[in-house]
C-alpha cells in the first residue's frame, strides 16, 4: 500500500534522528515499530482482508534493521498479544477513534522504560504463530506519526507529525530528513513547554523556531545525513511555501533561514568529532533556555 510505503519512509528517517542522537538527549530504549488499528479506517472488514488478518491489530511498518525487524516482525503481520495482553480482549472502537492505537504504543513504551524489552506475539507468514521478547536500543524519545490529510510540517511536544501533502516529500532523502529534525528539535528542547511558561508571543515563537533551524544541522550530522541539506531545503522550499510579503510573523524569510543555518554550519564544523558525531547537548547555544 502506498500509505505503507510513505510512513516506512518516515520511519526510517525518524529512526535515524532518534538513534543517532541517543547519546546527547535523555534517551529510552525503541524497537521500531509502528502498529495499526483496522477499528480505524471507514470499513475495517476490507482492510482486514487486504491485510490477511483476522483481528485488529497488525503491524504498518518496521524500520529495517530495527530490533522488531531483527525478531522477523513484518508489515502485516497480525498482533496477538503485547505483554501478555491479548489483542482479542481490547475494548472496542468507533470507526476514526485513534485512542486505543495510541494506547498500544503508549503501552509498548512503557514496558520498554520499565524492563528495556517488550514481548509480542503475531501471526506472520503462512499463519505461522511466533512470539519474542524484543530488547530496545536507545532512542530519542518522540514519534513519527503520518497524518492523512494536510501538508503541515508540526511537533507537539512527543510527536512529528507530517502530513501527506507536505511539499518537502518531493525532495531527497536527506533534505526530507532536514524538515523532520527541524520538527524533532522542537520536542527534544521543549520549546512547547518554555512556550507555556513565557507565553506564545510573536518574538517567542520566532525564537523558538531560530533555534530548532540552528539545531537541524546537529541532529543531521549525527544521524549520518549531510548538515547542509537543512541548507538546501530552505532553499529549495523556501521560494514557493513560505508566503514571501505573506509570510508569518513567528518565522523569519527563507532566505534568512538558510543563512542562519548555514553559519551554524560554520560554527560547528571545529566541534564535529572524528567519527561524525556533532555533541549539541555539550556545544549547542540555547537560546530558550535548558
Amino acid at each position: 500500500m502506498r500509505l505503507q510505503a510513505e510512513d516506512l519512509r518516515l520511519q526510517s528517517i525518524g529512526w535515524r534522528l532518534a538513534t543517532g542522537n541517543a547519546a546527547y538527549c535523555d534517551a529510552r530504549p525503541a524497537i521500531g515499530l509502528l502498529l495499526q488499528d483496522m477499528a480505524n479506517y471507514t470499513e475495517p472488514a476490507r482492510m482486514r482482508a487486504a491485510a490477511g488478518i483476522a483481528g485488529d491489530i497488525a503491524v504498518q511498518v518496521v524500520v529495517p534493521g530495527s530490533p522488531a525487524a531483527r525478531a522477523g516482525l513484518d508489515a502485516n503481520a497480525e498482533i496477538l498479544a503485547i505483554d501478555g495482553r491479548s489483542m482479542a480482549d481490547l475494548p472496542p472502537v468507533k470507526a476514526g477513534d485513534w485512542q486505543r492505537l495510541t494506547a498500544l504504543h503508549d503501552g509498548i513504551d512503557a514496558a520498554l522504560a520499565a524492563n528495556g524489552k517488550v514481548r509480542i506475539a503475531w501471526r506472520g507468514a503462512e499463519g505461522r504463530l511466533r512470539e519474542e521478547t524484543i530488547a530496545g536500543v536507545p532512542a530519542c524519545p518522540s514519534r513519527f506519526e503520518l497524518l492523512d490529510s494536510g501538508g503541515r510540517a508540526v511537533a507537539d511536544g512527543k510527536r512529528v507529525l507530517i502530513g501527506r501533502k507536505f511539499a518537502g516529500f518531493e525532495y531527497g532523502e536527506d533534505e526530507i530528513a532536514a524538515a523532520i529534525a527541524h520538527e524533532f528539535a522542537h520536542n527534544l528542547l521543549s520549546h512547547k513547554l518554555w512556550l507555556r511558561k513565557v507565553g506564545r508571543k510573536q518574538k517567542n515563537i520566532r525564537t523558538s523556531e531560530r533555534e530548532a533551524d540552528r539545531m537541524m544541522p546537529w541532529l543531521l550530522a549525527n544521524a549520518g545525513y549531510d548538515p547542509q541539506a537543512a541548507v538546501r531545503f530552505f532553499e529549495r522550499w523556501g521560494p514557493g511555501n513560505d508566503g514571501w510579503i505573506f509570510r508569518a510573523r513567528t518565522h523569519d524569510g527563507w532566505d534568512e533561514r538558510a543563512e542562519g543555518v548555514a553559519a551554524e554550519i560554520e560554527g560547528m564544523q571545529s566541534l564535529v568529532q572524528p567519527g561524525g558525531q556533532a555533541d549539541w547537548r555539550r556545544h549547542f547555544r540555547r537560546e530558550t533556555g535548558s
